[in-house]
C-alpha cells in the first residue's frame, strides 16, 4: 500500500552535481545493505540491542490487555489526557490526528460515537497546562501517564499536579482516573503505581521512546478513542515481513535510507525535510523529526571515533509551506533532500463551485480540492527538480490504520538501516541525558548536586 518514488533524487533528472546514480549505488551497496538487514533481524531478539521494537507487531498479549481495559472503561470518561514527552507523546499524537475525524475534540459526543476526546500534554508550559486543566472536567478525565524510566522530570511534574487535583476532587476514588505506562519492574512510577494501586501497562525492555508507538505507549490511547488496533498491528506485521527482504531492489526502507545517507555524505544534503500533503499527517513530521534527530545525530561512531554526523530534520506541510519555505528550498543553499508524503485518495471529495466564471479564478470552478492538493504536490516536486533539488515521494493510497502503521514502521526500519550506514548507535541519546542531569541538579534532586554546580559555573561565564 506504500510506494517510494526516488527518481527525482537521480542524477539523470537533477544532474550529477546534486543527484545520485541510484542504479549504480544500489549495485555498489546491495551486499552491505543485505548484511545490515540480516544483522538487524538476527539481533532483534537479543537483550540490550535496542531492537525489541521490531517485535512489537507480534505482541498479541499486549493488544489483548489493551482492548480488555478499553472495554472496561468504555463510556466512563469524556476525556483522555496523555502525560508524556518526546516518544511518549509524538507517536500517539501523529496516529490519532491521522485516524480520528478532523477536529475530533470539537465534535459532539454523538459525532465521536461516544468515544472520549483526547489531549496530549507534551510540554510543561504553565500557561497552556493550567488553561487545559481549567477546561477539563477532571472527574470525567482518564489520565494516562507515560514514562519508562519513571523519573522523567517533565512528565512526573505533570503527574504530581494531576494526582493532587484529582485526589482533591474525587477522594480515594481518584485512582480509577489514572493509568500508568512504565517499566515492568523498576522505576519511580512503577513504585508509585504499585503503592497507589493504579492500573498499569508496560513499556518493553530495549524499546526506546521514539520507537515505542506500537507498544502500549501508543496502543492504549488508540484503543481508548476507538481506533482499531488490530488493523494497526496487521499493518506493522505485513510491513515487517516486507522489510525482511534483503534485496535492496525490493526493500523501500533500505532504498530510502541509502539515498538519504549518500545524498548527505556525497552531495552535502544534510537537511532532511518531511513534507506531507495532508493536514492529517502533519504530526508525522514531528514524530519523524525526533526519530531522525535522536537516532542519527551522534558525535561518536561505533568505533569510538569523533564523527559528528546526522542529517537535520525539518518539518513542513503541503500546501501550507509552499507559501513559507519553498522559496528557500528552491533558491537557498542546496543542502536538503525533501521527502513528500502524498495521499492518493482522500476520504472526502470536495468540489469547488462554478462561480465567478467571468474572473481570473473561474478556472477553479468544477474542479475539486482533492485535485488541487495533488496538483500542488506535483508542481512543487517538479519545480524543485527544475532547481536541481533532490526529492523522494512516499505515496499511500489512503489514510487508514493499516497504512499509518506501515508508514511509521517503514520509517523506523529506515532509521535503523541509516544508523548502520553511518556506523553509529541509533538507539541511544547520550547528550539528552546530559541535559536531564543538569535539570535534575538545578531542581534539587539528590545525587545531582555536582551537575548543579557545574551548570551554575558555566552560566556565570561571560
Amino acid at each position: 500500500m506504500i510506494k517510494l518514488d526516488y527518481r527525482r533524487a537521480d542524477a539523470k533528472i537533477i544532474g550529477a552535481e546534486h543527484g545520485l546514480n541510484i542504479a549504480e549505488e544500489f549495485e555498489n551497496y546491495k551486499e552491505q545493505i543485505a548484511n545490515i538487514i540480516l544483522d538487524l533481524n538476527k539481533r532483534k531478539d537479543k537483550p540490550s540491542q535496542g531492537l525489541q521494537w521490531m517485535n512489537l507487531g507480534y505482541s498479541e498479549e499486549t493488544a489483548w490487555y489493551v482492548k480488555e481495559y478499553a472495554a472496561l472503561v468504555e463510556n466512563r470518561f469524556d476525556n483522555i489526557l496523555v502525560l508524556g514527552i518526546g516518544g511518549s507523546a509524538l507517536g500517539g499524537l501523529a496516529v490519532t490526528e491521522a485516524l480520528l475525524k478532523p477536529y475530533w475534540n470539537f465534535l459532539s459526543k454523538e459525532q465521536r460515537n461516544n468515544f472520549p476526546r483526547i489531549f496530549f500534554l507534551d510540554n510543561i508550559d504553565p500557561d497552556s497546562m493550567e488553561a487545559l486543566l481549567e477546561m477539563l472536567d477532571l472527574k470525567k478525565t482518564l489520565v494516562n501517564v507515560i514514562t519508562k524510566s519513571g523519573d522523567t522530570a517533565e512528565t512526573m511534574a505533570q503527574y504530581m499536579i494531576l494526582k493532587d487535583r484529582l485526589e482533591k476532587e474525587l477522594g480515594d476514588d481518584y485512582r480509577k482516573n489514572i493509568v500508568a505506562t512504565t517499566d515492568k519492574r523498576t522505576g519511580i512510577l512503577r513504585q508509585i503505581s504499585e503503592q497507589e494501586g493504579y492500573k498499569t501497562f508496560v513499556v518493553p525492555d530495549d524499546v526506546g521512546g521514539r520507537f515505542s508507538v506500537f507498544s502500549a505507549v501508543g496502543l492504549l490511547p488508540f484503543a481508548l478513542v476507538g481506533i482499531d488496533i488490530d488493523e494497526i498491528i496487521n499493518g506493522v506485521k505485513d510491513m515487517d515481513l516486507a522489510l525482511k527482504n534483503t534485496d535492496i531492489y525490493h526493500n523501500i526502507a533500505a532504498q530510502n535510507a541509502l539515498i538519504h545517507y549518500l545524498l548527505d555524505i556525497k552531495k552535502g544534503k544534510n537537511i532532511s525535510v518531511m513534507m506531507p500533503y495532508s493536514s492529517r499527517l502533519k504530526y508525522v513530521s514531528d514524530w519523524y523529526a525526533q526519530l531522525w534527530a535522536e537516532s542519527l545525530g551522534k558525535n561518536k561512531n561505533l568505533n569510538g571515533e569523533d564523527v559528528q554526523v546526522g542529517p537535520t530534520p525539518v518539518k513542513a506541510l503541503g500546501a501550507t509551506d509552499q507559501h513559507s519555505q519553498i522559496q528557500l528550498f528552491n533558491e537557498g543553499p542546496n543542502n536538503k533532500v525533501i521527502d513528500f508524503i502524498r495521499v492518493e485518495n482522500f476520504d472526502t471529495n470536495l468540489e469547488i463551485p462554478k462561480i465567478f466564471e467571468y474572473t481570473g479564478i473561474g478556472y477553479l470552478g468544477g474542479k475539486t480540492m482533492n485535485s488541487l492538493m495533488n496538483a500542488e504536490a506535483d508542481s512543487t516536486k517538479i519545480t524543485l527538480s527544475d532547481y536541481s533539488r533532490p526529492t523522494v515521494t512516499i505515496s499511500v493510497d489512503k489514510i487508514t490504520g493499516y497504512n499509518m502503521a506501515q508508514l511509521l514502521y517503514m520509517f523506523e526500519v529506515q532509521t535503523a538501516i541509516a544508523g548502520a550506514l553511518y556506523n553509529v548507535d541509533a538507539f541511544n541519546q547520550p547528550s539528552v541525558e546530559q541535559g536531564r542531569n543538569y535539570t535534575y541538579g538545578v531542581m534539587g534532586r539528590a545525587g545531582y548536586e555536582g551537575s548543579a554546580q557545574v551548570l551554575h559555573e558555566k552560566m556565570m561565564i561571560v
